[in-house]
C-alpha cells in the first residue's frame, strides 16, 4: 500500500504542519501548489504519486481524481463544508472523507458579529470618507443593534454560537434550520419566510449543497425588510450575487456582508461599487488559533485512518 499522503493545496505561507504530522507518522507528504490548480491538475497529480490519503483545503477532488489513486483510503477536507469533493465517487469506492466541523465556531461567528458592528456603528463607511478628506458626523445614520431583530438562517455548531453573541447584544434572535434542536432557548424558530420578513439582520449559516444554491435568490432578498442588512459566512454559492447586487442599487438592501463570493475570488466590479458592500476574502474562518488546530487536526485523522484507526469525523459511510 502507498505510504503517501497529498496535500493538494493550502491557504496559508507554507506546509510546515502538515510535513511535521504526516512525517512523524513515518507517512510522505507531497504537496502541490498553495494555490489551488484546476481539478484536471489535481487529477494528474494523485495519477502521479497514487497517494492513500489526500489532505484538500479549496481544490476540487474530482470523481476522476479519486478513481486515479487505487490505495486511496482517505480524503481529508482541511475545513468543513465538502462541496470541493466528489462524496459520492469516495463512498462508492469506500474511501473515507472526513472534515474538521468546528474549530472555526468563534471565529466565524466572530465574523458575523463584526459585521454587523460595522453596518449599525458605519465603521468602514465613516473610515473611507474620513480617508477621502471628508469629516461629517452629521451625516451619520447609525443604528442601535440592541433593538434589531436577527434572523440565522442555519442553526449548527456556528448559528448557535452567533446567536448567544447576537443575544448577548441584546438582540431578538430567530432562525430557520431544517433540524431545528427543541432546546434553543432565547431563539425563536420560524419559517424561512417570516424569518427574512421579520429581520433586521439576515445572517446566512447553512451549508452548500443542491438544496441550498442560491437560497437567497431575487424572491426571497424581495421578502426581506427594506434597507436591511444581509451577511454571509458559509458558502458564496448559497446566495445569488447578482440579485444582491440588484437588491444593493435600488436601496432594497442597504448593505450585504459577504465573506464568500460564488465568484471568488472575482468579485464582480458592480458589487464592488457599492458604498453597502462590505467585503472579506473568505477569511472568517481564519485566526492564528483556528488554522493551527485545523491544519494539524486533518492530518492527525489521515495518520489515524491510514494506521486502521476509526475516523473521529467520518463525513460518509459505506459498506466494507
Amino acid at each position: 500500500m502507498s505510504d503517501t499522503v497529498l496535500l493538494t493545496d493550502y491557504a496559508w505561507p507554507d506546509d510546515n504542519v502538515e510535513r511535521t504530522v504526516i512525517e512523524s507518522a513515518g507517512l510522505r507528504l507531497v504537496s502541490g501548489p498553495a494555490s489551488p490548480a484546476s481539478a484536471s491538475s489535481i487529477e494528474a497529480l494523485v495519477r502521479e504519486h497514487r497517494p492513500a490519503g489526500i489532505l484538500t483545503c479549496w481544490a476540487q477532488v474530482s470523481a476522476e481524481a479519486i478513481a486515479a489513486a487505487p490505495d486511496l483510503k482517505i480524503v481529508a477536507r482541511l475545513g468543513v463544508g465538502l462541496d470541493n469533493i466528489a462524496v459520492q465517487a469516495a463512498t462508492a469506492r469506500s474511501v473515507l472523507v472526513t472534515n474538521v466541523p468546528d474549530y472555526c465556531v468563534e471565529e466565524v461567528s466572530d465574523h458575523a458579529i463584526g459585521f454587523a458592528l460595522a453596518w449599525t456603528r458605519g465603521i468602514v463607511a465613516f473610515d473611507r470618507e474620513v480617508r477621502a478628506g471628508r469629516w461629517s458626523p452629521a451625516d451619520a445614520k447609525l443604528r442601535r443593534l440592541s433593538s434589531l431583530t436577527c434572523g440565522l438562517i442555519g442553526y449548527g455548531r456556528i448559528g448557535r454560537a452567533s446567536a448567544r453573541k447576537f443575544a448577548a447584544f441584546g438582540c431578538r434572535v430567530l432562525a430557520h434550520d431544517p433540524f431545528m434542536p427543541a432546546d434553543a432557548a432565547g431563539v425563536q424558530a420560524v419559517g424561512l419566510d417570516e424569518l427574512l420578513a421579520a429581520s433586521d439582520i439576515v445572517v446566512v449559516h447553512a451549508p452548500l449543497t443542491d438544496g441550498t444554491r442560491h437560497l437567497v435568490d431575487r424572491e426571497r432578498i424581495a421578502r426581506m425588510k427594506p434597507g436591511g442588512l444581509l451577511i454571509n459566512v458559509s458558502r458564496g454559492g448559497i446566495v445569488d450575487t447578482d440579485a444582491v447586487i440588484e437588491a444593493l442599487e435600488s436601496g432594497r438592501l442597504s448593505g450585504a456582508a459577504l465573506d464568500v463570493l460564488e465568484s471568488e475570488p472575482a468579485v464582480p466590479a458592480r458589487l464592488r461599487e457599492q458604498p453597502g458592500a462590505l467585503l472579506t476574502p473568505h477569511v472568517a474562518f481564519s485566526s492564528d488559533a483556528s488554522l493551527h488546530e485545523l491544519r494539524e487536526r486533518a492530518a492527525q485523522e489521515v495518520v489515524r485512518v491510514l494506521r486502521g484507526e476509526a475516523a473521529r469525523n467520518p463525513c460518509n459511510s459505506y459498506k466494507v
